[in-house]
This record gives structure tokens, C-alpha cells and sequence, in this order.
């Protein structure tokens, strides 16, 4: 084919793709201007105003929920504030409280602690250690009329005679009292055991403890075999709870190292742990573990055996208050959550240790009370001792 020929094929190609495209216009032109190009355009404007309106309503109606569902949330927010803040008006736990599982009545001033199975223990009660050694069972009964419904005792402190004397010729009814002893660790053993806690009943005159505490963890540090001797001797004192003789079992003197071997084995665990505690000497590892483990802490000394009476800072407050310092002491102890077992040995400062629910004292008093390098210690330490 020649040059021509080609060129010639080309230009008849050319002018026939000119001539279709001049036909495709004429033909969208004339679609353009016919009824159903119209109807077409109709269509596309009605179907965009429905999504348009389709839209418009969605969002109303999100908008609506929006609004409710912020009104709801709103409503809620506000029912749960009022709820917390009256939960915390009820609230009666002082500052500082050590053991606020366990206050779970009484006002800010005079609270009432009870421990995990149920049983009340009153904020403050009678010591009776060397109590009766001049007095007897006077002195018993001097605390009895003074108000007081604790009496702490121990088969150590050879006074459970005078005390079960004393409460007989007061004429009280035994479940209006508290009575606790202890057994002494050189009677640890499930026998030996046995045989103090009836002893102490017998003395006492009473057929049940409210409570029952093993006094010490060990007689001596020489003793190997003192955490099998414990852990028999804890099961013993399950078994009198469980019948009903013991209404709450627990300790004294023991320390974190005391009580792991102890809770290692135990059904029942320990429902308090008395200890030495007083400004000066409060022990705040052994608070802290056994807040931890739910065991409710109380004092004995609370008044460092009468060392810290004379102390300036305790003095200071005193005046303040217009308090003695047994006063402060003891006020102090109540508000860290700390039940105690006071000492006193004429009726007015029987009384006057009870008299400590009229006033408290502020946090910053309390802290810095908290804060008192060592004093008063009475020298005596579960891991020291030598009792025999």
C-alpha cells in the first residue's frame, strides 16, 4: 500500500470518529430536552431531599438521645454524690484511725469497736494487773461502780479470785461484763492449756470468758519448740470458741514473726492482739500488718507506765484541754483506733479515764503525738523476755 493510499485511510477514519462524535452530541442534546431526562433530574432532586431529610431526622434523633442520655448520666453522677456525701456524713471514724474495719458505731467522740465475728469490745477498760495486791477485791468493786463493765485479768496476775468475788456481791448480771484472761506461756500445750483456762473459769466464777488471749508467744528464746506448742495450744482455744465457752480468742505480745507460723494452721484466725501502745511507743510496723490481716489491735501501758504523765508535750495539751495527761494518753489512742486497758488505783482516776469523750484532739495534734521518738517503754519485748 502506498503513502497516499494510507494517508488517504486515515483522514476517512478520522472523519468518521468526527462524524460520531458530532451524532453523540446531537443525541445527549436532544436527551437533555426530552421528558425523560426531566424525569431523571426529577428523580435525582427527590432522592437527594429524602437523604437530605433522612439525615436532618437521624440527627435529631441522635441529638435526642445525646440529650437523655446526658441528662441520665447527669442525674446519676448527681444521686451517687449525695449518696457518698451522706455515706460520709454518717461516717464516725476519727482521723489517724488505725483499725477502721472495726469501728462500726458511736459518734466521733465515743465509738465502739467490734471485732470480725460480731463482738463488741468497749473502748475502754479496767487493768487489773497489781491492781488487787493492796486493795482486793475493793478495788474490783471501786472500778465496778465507777462504770466500768471491761475487766481484763490473767491467770499470771493470781487476782481472778478477788475479781470473780467482787462481781458476785456487785450483783451485776454476768452478760452485762466483759471479762478477758490470758493464759501464761508455761502452760501452752493442749492439756496444759485445758487446765488454766478451767482454772481461770473456776476462779472467776463464770462458766465462759468473753474473751480468751494466749499472753506471750514463748516462755524463752531458748524455746525451740514453741510455734508446734502455739499452734496446739490455738487449736485448743478453737475448739472452746467453737462450744461457745470462749466468745472471742485472740493474743498478746505477739509480733508479725509471732503470728505468720500462728495463721499458717489456724481455722479460726486471731481476733486481737494486745499490745504495748502509748505515745512514745506505738509499734506502727505492727499496726500496719495487723490492720492488714484484720486483727484488731488494743493497749496495754497505755499510759507508759505512768512515764509519760510527767512528759512537757503531754503537759502542753493538757493545759489546753484542761485534761489530765492520763486524759491526752488515753483520748489519743481512742482516736488512732486503739481500745485500751488503763490502770488506776483510786476511784477518781477510775473515773477520770473514762471521762475522755467529751473533747478530741486535731489531726495535727494527733500526728504530731504520732511522731514522738521512743519513750516510756516498759523494757519488756516478745523477743527478750524469760519468763521460765
Amino acid at each position: 500500500m502506498s503513502e497516499n493510499d494510507t494517508r488517504s485511510k486515515v483522514d476517512d477514519a478520522i472523519s468518521k470518529v468526527n462524524e460520531m462524535g458530532s451524532r453523540a452530541e446531537d443525541a445527549f442534546r436532544d436527551f437533555k430536552e426530552s421528558e425523560a431526562a426531566e424525569k431523571l433530574s426529577e428523580g435525582i432532586k427527590r432522592g437527594a431531599r429524602t437523604a437530605a431529610e433522612g439525615v436532618a431526622k437521624g440527627a435529631k434523633i441522635a441529638a435526642g438521645g445525646i440529650a437523655a442520655g446526658t441528662k441520665i448520666a447527669s442525674d446519676t453522677i448527681r444521686s451517687n454524690a449525695e449518696a457518698n456525701a451522706k455515706k460520709r456524713a454518717s461516717r464516725k471514724a476519727a482521723p489517724f484511725d488505725q483499725q477502721s474495719a472495726f469501728r462500726t458505731e458511736g459518734d466521733d467522740n465515743k465509738p465502739i469497736f467490734r471485732l470480725r465475728n460480731g463482738v463488741v469490745i468497749p473502748p475502754i477498760g479496767y487493768g487489773t494487773y497489781l491492781a488487787t495486791e493492796k486493795g482486793g477485791k475493793d478495788v474490783i468493786r471501786d472500778a465496778l461502780n465507777q462504770g466500768y463493765r471491761y475487766l481484763d485479768t490473767a491467770r499470771f496476775y493470781e487476782n481472778e479470785a478477788d475479781i470473780g468475788e467482787a462481781v458476785r456481791e456487785s450483783g451485776i448480771r454476768r452478760e452485762e461484763l466483759f471479762i478477758c484472761s490470758k493464759v501464761w506461756p508455761t502452760m501452752l500445750g493442749a492439756e496444759k492449756l485445758k487446765e488454766s483456762f478451767e482454772a481461770s473459769c473456776e476462779s472467776l466464777g463464770t462458766d465462759y470468758l468473753n474473751m480468751y488471749l494466749i499472753h506471750w508467744p514463748k516462755a524463752g528464746q531458748s524455746d525451740e519448740e514453741w510455734i508446734p506448742k502455739l499452734r496446739e495450744s490455738w487449736t485448743v482455744m478453737e475448739d472452746l470458741y467453737k462450744e461457745g465457752r470462749i466468745r472471742a480468742i485472740g493474743l498478746s505480745n505477739f509480733l508479725p514473726h509471732h503470728i505468720r507460723p500462728l495463721l499458717e494452721t489456724a481455722r479460726i484466725r486471731p481476733m486481737l492482739d494486745q499490745l504495748e501502745l502509748h505515745v512514745g511507743y506505738m509499734q506502727e510496723f505492727t499496726l500496719r500488718y495487723l490492720k492488714h490481716e484484720k486483727i484488731m489491735a488494743q493497749s496495754w501501758s497505755p499510759l507508759g507506765r505512768a512515764k509519760m504523765l510527767e512528759d512537757d508535750r503531754i503537759r502542753s495539751l493538757a493545759e489546753k484541754y484542761g485534761k489530765s495527761g492520763a486524759q491526752i494518753l488515753l483520748r489519743y489512742l481512742i482516736q488512732r483506733g486503739i481500745p485500751a486497758i488503763p490502770k488506776a488505783s483510786t476511784p477518781e482516776r477510775m473515773r477520770a479515764n473514762m471521762d475522755i469523750f467529751d473533747f478530741s484532739l486535731t489531726a495535727d495534734e494527733i500526728s504530731y503525738l504520732s511522731c514522738i521518738p521512743e519513750a516510756g517503754w516498759s523494757g519488756e519485748h516478745p523477743d527478750l523476755v524469760e519468763w521460765g
